[in-house]
């Protein structure tokens, strides 16, 4: 959980979480769509299935205990080669290293690894470091695992690392390669990256009463398995968009056709009214950025679909379904829902 999300965040959903799935079984027993919906606004939801698959895996080939080894640790869904040794030290007190960014970052300017760490053999070498400084007793390897973290999350930072002040004074001043060359802040080298991609979509806000369609998202897509707005096939965005169709006069009907292609929109266009062009929102990804325009339409029926990934959701039950955190801050936003409703 603490991967990619702040330690304030994780202090208050980490306990409710836990409250609820308390044990791998009970984890493993739980249908996806609860574990999403208690994951909802943490963000990275694939993290959230590779736990609900890895706690599947642990119970059918592990008798509902994980291993000691770390080689059989990486082996479950969603752990590599670092989370493995981290499982391992700090549970099971063996001698496996770790390789965060934190100590990437920690052994390259110790040792002065001038190559760029996402080079095959950089990061082999960072391995074969890691793995020499274990400590030879097996006991020390929680707090040793847990040191070399903080050092690295609180010391030896990537911007401002307490060498370079005076308000501290390291303890490996004397040994550190990239303190002794003067290369601190240019160690370790990374790979310029390249400017995020920027995307257009539509999405449609179809609303019956008190309910409003959902669309369950494929597996491997962005917000895989979580429930969302029915959207159309994103386009890339253009510094100087000239939109095919005049999106003021964008009508149900196109909407529709876009935002919901796989399905008889007849029946749908027979309910719908006006149509009403509403917020864009901007929403960026880890390696792209969205841009979202929801449009308004109300149905007067509450048409049947044929697939299972569309329902209509009474407001009053959107807490029990993972949502994206744009999309559920859009609900919130617009009162077609209270905050209260939104939670479990």
């Amino acid at each position: 959980m603490l991967q990619q999300t702040q330690v304030a965040t994780v202090l208050e959903r980490y306990p409710r979480f836990m409250k609820r799935f308390p044990t791998v079984k009970k984890l493993a027993a739980a249908p996806l769509d609860d574990v999403l919906a208690e994951w909802a606004g943490l963000g990275y939801y694939t993290r959230a299935r590779n736990l609900h698959a890895c706690a599947k895996q642990v119970v059918a080939e592990f008798g509902a205990k994980f291993p000691h080894d770390p080689v059989l640790l990486e082996q479950l869904k969603g752990i590599g080669r670092s989370t493995a040794g981290a499982i391992a030290a700090f549970a099971f007190h063996e001698r496996a290293p770790i390789l965060d960014a934190n100590v990437k970052r920690i052994l390259a300017r110790l040792f002065g690894i001038e190559g760029a760490i996402q080079e095959k053999a950089v990061n082999e070498e960072l391995w074969s470091l890691a793995k020499i400084l274990l400590p030879k007793k097996a006991t020390d390897m929680p707090v040793y695992t847990q040191a070399l973290m903080d050092f690295g999350a609180t010391w030896c930072t990537s911007r401002k690392p307490v060498c370079l002040s005076s308000e501290k004074k390291c303890p490996f001043e004397k040994e550190c390669q990239a303190n002794l060359s003067d290369q601190v802040l240019l160690l370790p080298r990374k790979v310029a990256k390249a400017k995020s991609p920027e995307f257009n979509c539509d999405m449609l806000l179809l609303r019956h009463g008190d309910s409003v369609l959902l669309q369950r998202r494929p597996e491997k897509a962005i917000w895989g398995g979580l429930w969302s707005l029915p959207e159309s096939t994103w386009r890339v965005k253009e510094k100087s968009p000239k939109p095919s169709v005049d999106v003021a006069n964008l009508t149900v009907k196109e909407l529709l056709q876009r935002a919901l292609p796989d399905q008889n929109i007849s029946s749908v266009l027979n309910g719908c009214q006006s149509i009403e062009q509403g917020l864009e929102i901007k929403h960026i990804f880890t390696h792209r950025r969205l841009w979202m325009q929801i449009w308004h339409v109300t149905s007067s029926d509450a048409v049947k679909f044929n697939s299972e990934d569309l329902k209509w959701i009474p407001l009053r039950q959107l807490g029990k379904y993972g949502l994206p955190q744009p999309i559920k801050l859009l609900l919130q936003g617009l009162n077609l829902a209270r905050d209260g409703e939104l939670r479990n």
